[in-house]
């Protein structure tokens, strides 16, 4: 998951490097997204592999 959101914002980046700034503009909220929802998915991970380790 995580390397679908730095793949997204590397591909933002070289699209506004070309001057593409809609789909620059796409390319990072989808990276946004996709780093928000890892970041979520780990911190239940952690929660719940504290919980069964009490």
């Amino acid at each position: 998951m995580l390397s679908l959101s730095v793949t997204f914002l590397l591909i933002a980046i070289v699209a506004a490097v070309f001057g593409f700034g809609g789909i620059a503009a796409g390319a990072a909220g989808i990276a946004k997204i996709l780093f928000f929802v890892f970041l979520v998915l780990f911190v239940v991970s952690l929660i719940r592999r504290g919980s069964t380790a009490v």
